[in-house]
């Protein structure tokens, strides 16, 4: 993302001159003639130069740091949508905003709700499974008893040998590269928070693969992808999986979906009629 320096000075200047004094807790004065704050108060609440900040509302000044930005944006009161606002005009990536950890939001299951004829499932930024439909009860098997540190897709990908039975051998390496690239990109919009860490050295710990994997420092955010899963009844199923994502990226709705052309549908009505119990204890 590149500066847009001529933006940011205006976004700048018209924010402050918004501002009343009495609204940061500064006396007006007799003698002020603008309104809003002075650049020099501005200054003074984000614990910046004067003149810095005077080089920024004229449009000349260096890339702010997402530490400056962050000052400014509380000196200058400024909503999250205009804080994100100004990081993109000053050429940085918004901060995440607040994660809604296991509380789905209502929005998804409201969607979740109405896919009765596909599988889908609403998983978290770190990998967490937090509800899944009656469709991917039956293709994956149910997590409703499953201990909440459990329910971690990527913790059970690469510690629990059982769970690979459900994907082609020659794809385990896919896979593994995949839930490892999406994580990275996972912990560095949570600012590795404490989640994040522990759920990564928990990882390091357990699985030579994942630190091998972790340590090429690959990024790639899950999006779409062409999967294959191996039933137990059924055999091999084939799936267009799109993901929905939240606006703070921290959960996502996931869609298996039948390719054009491909023999899936047929497969999705034995997959409601076999049920759950012969599931696989797996997810993607």
């Amino acid at each position: 993302m590149e500066m847009d320096r001529r933006e940011l000075a205006d976004f700048l200047r018209r924010s402050r001159e918004r501002l009343r004094p009495h609204e940061v807790g500064l006396a007006a004065g007799p003698r002020r003639r603008t309104p809003g704050l002075r650049r020099e108060e501005v200054s003074q609440l984000a614990g910046m130069s004067a003149d810095y900040y005077m080089r920024l509302e004229q449009a000349r000044s260096p890339q702010p740091s997402v530490q400056m930005l962050g000052a400014l944006a509380r000196a200058l009161r400024l909503t999250s949508d205009e804080r994100d606002h100004l990081y993109v005009l000053a050429g940085h990536r918004p901060p995440a905003g607040p994660f809604a950890g296991e509380h789905v939001r209502p929005s998804l299951l409201y969607l979740l709700d109405r896919l009765d004829e596909t599988p889908a499932q609403i998983i978290g930024d770190l990998g967490d499974v937090l509800a899944q439909n009656a469709m991917s009860n039956s293709l994956f098997g149910c997590i409703c008893s499953t201990e909440p540190g459990e329910r971690n897709i990527i913790w059970r990908w690469f510690t629990d040998p059982t769970i690979r039975a459900a994907y082609p051998v020659e794809e385990h390496e896919y896979h593994s590269r995949v839930h490892v690239a999406d994580l990275r990109a996972a912990v560095a919009r949570r600012g590795n928070d404490a989640a994040a860490s522990a759920l990564v050295e928990r990882l390091r710990q357990a699985s030579e693969e994942f630190s091998g994997l972790w340590a090429r420092h690959e990024v790639a955010v899950r999006r779409t992808a062409r999967l294959r899963v191996l039933h137990p009844e059924i055999g091999l199923i084939e799936f267009d999986a799109e993901t929905l994502l939240t606006p703070a990226e921290d959960q996502r709705l996931f869609v298996f979906t039948p390719p054009p052309g491909s023999p899936t549908m047929e497969a999705l009505e034995l997959l409601r009629a076999v049920g759950p119990e012969t599931a696989h204890r797996s997810h993607v």
